[in-house]
């Protein structure tokens, strides 16, 4: 058998140490803390309600405004 120099076995040694050193830190790391979780204050759901709302009164004024102008034959106003 051919013997292991000592120069060899120093840096297999090295090697081992640093791989060691780089892995060992996350051997016991815990995960991170999930993100929490988004909370509503309430006013981006009073926006989308007066969007809505604002939409439907929109509709319904294009929808009333020709009826109201074919009443009257002369006047639009």
């Amino acid at each position: 058998m051919a013997a292991i120099s000592s120069g060899a076995l120093t840096g297999a040694m090295a090697i081992l140490a640093l791989a060691f050193a780089i892995v060992s830190p996350y051997v016991e790391a815990q995960s991170a803390a999930p993100a929490p979780s988004p909370t509503s204050d309430g006013t981006s759901i009073d926006q989308g309600i007066a969007y809505v709302l604002m939409v439907v009164a929109l509709m319904l004024t294009y929808l009333i405004h020709p009826l109201d102008a074919s009443s009257s034959s002369s006047s639009f106003f």
